[in-house]
C-alpha cells in the first residue's frame, strides 16, 4: 500500500500548486490502489482499514488547503479595507501618541502632558536609531504643556531632519514617578501601501495607520 505524500501548504501564490500536488498524489494513490486490489489474493484480502485512513488523511488535506485559501482571502480583503480607510488621512492632521515627530527643517513640535504636580520633569529626544541626542528640563506642573524642539543636540550642533521621539519622565516630591503622555501633530501627505498594512507618510516619517487618530481636515 502506497504512503500519502506530505503536501505543504503556503499562503496565497502556492495554494493552487498545492491543489495541484494532492490532485496528482490521490490520481497515483487510486491507481495503485486499483491495481493492489486487482492482484490481491482472494484467500488473503487486503486490510480495507489502511486505505480507508489514507483516504481520510486526503480529504483532512484537502480541508486545509481550503481553509488557507480562505484565510488568505479575509486578510486579503482586510487589506484592501485598510488601504482604503489610510486614503481617507490624506491630507488631514492626525494626531500621534507614540512620541515621534519629524524635524523638518530645524523644527519639531510637541505636547506632553502630566497628571499631577511634579518637582522635576525631564525632557529626552532619541533618534531613529534609539541614541539620546538631547535632554533638558520640562514644566513640572498638572497639565498639557508644548514643547518646541530647535533640533540641536546639548553641545549646541544641528542634527538632520528626521524622525525623533520625544519623552518626559516627572518625579513628584515624595519621590514617586507622575504619570506622563507625549503627543504631537502632523499633516498626512502620502500613504504607502507597498507593505502588510499601509503607513501615513506624515513629514520624514512613516506612521503606521493604527497610531494615528484623526483630528481634524487640513
Amino acid at each position: 500500500m502506497t504512503s500519502v505524500a506530505p503536501v505543504t501548504t503556503t499562503p496565497a501564490a502556492a495554494t493552487s500548486s498545492a491543489q495541484q500536488e494532492l490532485s496528482g498524489n490521490f490520481d497515483t494513490f487510486l491507481k495503485l490502489l486499483t491495481t493492489q486490489l486487482q492482484n490481491q489474493d482472494p484467500m488473503s484480502p487486503m486490510d480495507s482499514n489502511q486505505f480507508t485512513q489514507q483516504l481520510v488523511e486526503f480529504s483532512q488535506v484537502e480541508q486545509q488547503i481550503g481553509t488557507n485559501t480562505n484565510l488568505q482571502s479575509l486578510i486579503s480583503l482586510n487589506q484592501a479595507q485598510a488601504n482604503t480607510s489610510a486614503m481617507s488621512y490624506l491630507g488631514k492632521s492626525v494626531v500621534l501618541t507614540n512620541g515621534e515627530q519629524a524635524l523638518s527643517s530645524g523644527t519639531a513640535n510637541w505636547t506632553y502632558g502630566l497628571n499631577n504636580d511634579a518637582t522635576s520633569t525631564t525632557l529626552t529626544v532619541t533618534n531613529a536609531n534609539g541614541k539620546v541626542v538631547y535632554s533638558g528640563k520640562g514644566e513640572t506642573a498638572a497639565g498639557t504643556h508644548a514643547f518646541t524642539w530647535n533640533g540641536q543636540d546639548n553641545n549646541g550642533n544641528q542634527l538632520a531632519d528626521g524622525t525623533y521621539t520625544l519623552s518626559a519622565t516627572s518625579v513628584a516630591s515624595d519621590g514617586s514617578a507622575v504619570t506622563t503622555s507625549v503627543a504631537s501633530k502632523g499633516v498626512v501627505s502620502g500613504i504607502d501601501t507597498s507593505g502588510k498594512s499601509p503607513q501615513l507618510i506624515i513629514g520624514t516619517m512613516e506612521v503606521p495607520l493604527t497610531d494615528a487618530t484623526l483630528i481634524a481636515a487640513n
